[in-house]
């Protein structure tokens, strides 16, 4: 076990950033030795940033290689846009690096079985950084489903449902910079399934003794981000004259092998109130809403199963992970999550381990946007989805039990969360 990993870091974009500043660049066990951008004026703002927080001996470069071939880099975490996020991550492997990537969509299926491969000829773990899995709402989910109180699952809903167009695509000094909205210029897909579709997978087992077989989506119209754009930045704009090809609502369901269905939703281009992951759970004994923020299993009495229940019950169901996280007290970082997520790779990398979210779930993840183009192009024509494990969901090896396991249920108060 090493007591302390040295991280080599792509990409310090507003994500980038935030996520060395909140987060990684805080922890005693991690020091950030290199960091890589190819737009080269934004180093300087990298360095006095890791100058302040203690990372004064990084190194600072355009070149990708240059983070390869350092001998004393043990991770990679790939905070780039999506375009060649996926290569990027097989570079690593093949070097040696365990790999964390930014949650995003593939290009096409093969990026996926490319990834498998790298993995499966290394041995070197790759994981994708998804937050939401270590969500208060979601880890309380498997616990609930590990109990049996939701008796058979039989559907999951999960949304990504996020207002952009104010808040992300067009800020201030930002617009039109955003990496985002040129994907929604060029295509037409769910691109962004992760949030909502990793705690999912986790509750129903896929790759774990559970697949998905065929997916069906369907794609509105997209009228939102061309209408933002007039009324806010006015018809001249050279952003009003772009073709957006990307649906307004794109909604999704999927067939697994188990009999579930999973049923998304991508809302990211119409205005809406509030942000959502819409994370259902219904079995034939109980059932979990998100948005209706209720809980119904078995033995609650009939006063209690009203809207809005769900606080009144979290404690007597939370996930042991976030009891104690909540006695020491949350990190910045979407509710602490980004936190959570981070030491789940970070002990992985210390212990020489695989990592909880492992290649096997990242390319099914990652697979979601491509497979999703497919079938909005087809008229909402079911596709097969690929099965990575090459048949291996049926009789996987062991889990790793650790403290950020997301297969079972496991506590250990000797890893210290901060």
């Amino acid at each position: 076990m090493k007591d302390k990993i040295k991280v080599g870091w792509v990409g310090f974009g507003r994500r980038g950033r935030y996520t060395i500043e909140e987060g990684y660049g805080h922890m005693e066990d991690v020091e950030i030795v290199a960091l890589c951008d190819n737009y080269e004026p934004i180093l300087a703002e990298a360095k006095e940033l890791l100058d302040e927080i203690g990372h004064k001996n990084c190194k600072f470069t355009t070149e990708y290689q240059d983070l390869l071939d350092d001998p004393e880099i043990d991770a990679i975490i790939i905070m780039t846009p999506w375009l060649d996020r996926v290569e990027k991550a097989i570079r690593a492997m093949r070097a040696g690096k365990y790999v964390g990537i930014e949650v995003g969509s593939a290009y096409d299926i093969q990026e996926c079985h490319d990834l498998v491969r790298a993995y499966e000829e290394t041995g070197i773990p790759c994981m994708m950084l998804e937050n939401c899995c270590y969500g208060r709402r979601e880890m309380m989910a498997y616990n609930m489903s590990e109990q049996g109180l939701f008796g058979e699952i039989v559907h999951c809903e999960g949304a990504y449902g996020h207002y952009l167009l104010n808040g992300e695509l067009f800020r201030d000094k930002e617009v039109g910079r955003h990496y985002r909205l040129h994907e929604y210029a060029l295509r037409n897909c769910d691109q962004y399934a992760t949030h909502e579709l990793g705690p999912i997978s986790k509750v129903l087992k896929l790759n774990r003794g559970n697949k998905m077989l065929t997916l069906s989506s369907m794609g509105s119209k997209g009228r939102g981000i061309k209408q933002y754009i007039v009324d806010n930045l006015g018809a001249d704009s050279p952003y009003a004259q772009t073709h957006y090809y990307q649906s307004d609502m794109v909604s999704t369901n999927i067939k697994c092998a188990g009999g579930e269905t999973i049923h998304l939703c991508l809302d990211t281009t119409l205005p809406r109130g509030f942000y959502s992951r819409n994370f259902n759970v219904r079995g034939t004994r109980g059932n979990m809403f998100e948005d209706a923020n209720f809980m119904n299993f078995p033995g609650m009495d009939q006063e209690d199963k009203v809207k809005g229940n769900m606080d009144k019950f979290m404690e007597r169901f939370d996930h042991p992970l976030h009891t104690e996280y909540r006695k020491l007290g949350e990190k910045e970082g979407h509710e602490g999550i980004d936190w959570l997520v981070a030491r789940a790779f970070v002990e992985a990398v210390k212990n020489g381990t695989n990592t909880p979210i492992d290649v096997y779930d990242t390319a099914l993840w990652l697979s979601i946007g491509p497979l999703t183009e497919a079938s909005i192009a087809m008229g909402g024509a079911p596709v097969p989805v690929p099965d990575f494990t090459k048949g291996k969901w049926t009789n996987r090896e062991p889990i790793v039990e650790c403290k950020y396991c997301l297969d079972k249920v496991c506590v250990d108060t000797s890893v210290k969360i901060y």
